[in-house]
Formats: structure tokens, sequence, C-alpha cells
């Protein structure tokens, strides 16, 4: 089941199928290592929250040690175009995540 992820104006910057978040392009790009809310990226560094149905990155977030490797994916081929979420305000302390962040290189 793919859950879509937005910023706070409601554009749709990600997705999320399972433990894995993927960008726009389908492009694994990070995971959820504890079974919560948290993503960290391919090398277990802390990327951002979800919350409902948005992607943020909240600031001065505690180290939670490292999260290991998962098992690779594979392609979720992709998602099609869920439109457009509307905006909601952000959460103390957190901020929307930069697309450039979400781009593998």
């Amino acid at each position: 089941m793919v859950h879509y992820l937005y910023n706070s104006k409601g554009q749709w910057i990600a997705f999320r199928i399972g433990k894995y978040v993927y960008n726009k392009k389908a492009k694994w790009i990070g995971w959820l290592p504890w079974d919560d809310v948290e993503v960290v990226n391919k090398k277990g560094k802390y990327m951002g929250t979800i919350v409902k149905d948005r992607f943020y990155r909240y600031k001065n977030k505690p180290f939670r040690g490292y999260p290991g490797y998962p098992a690779y994916p594979g392609y979720p081929g992709y998602p099609g175009y869920p439109g457009y979420a509307g905006y909601s305000p952000l959460p103390n302390m957190a901020e929307d995540l930069k697309i450039e962040e979400l781009i593998e290189r």
C-alpha cells in the first residue's frame, strides 16, 4: 500500500511502502528502522519524521544510534500522481525537507 508524503504546502515530495521511503521518481531514499515515524537515509542519518501524510525534519533531533543497513527493497514501480494535499502549518521546531535532499545523487 502506498502512503503519499507531502510538505507543509501540500506538494507531494515522497512516498512510503512498508518501511521504505522513496522520492517522487521511485528511487529509494530512506527507511524507518525503528518501526515508528522517524526516517533515516541509507547511511543511517536522520532524514525526517512522518506526521500523518506530511514529511518534516525536526531541528535538534537526538541521535538514536546507528540503525544498521536494511536489505535493498527493489524497485516499487511508479506510484502515480496523488494530487495536492492542501496547506498544513509546520509543527513547532519543524521545517520542510528540501527537494534536493530527496534526490539521490
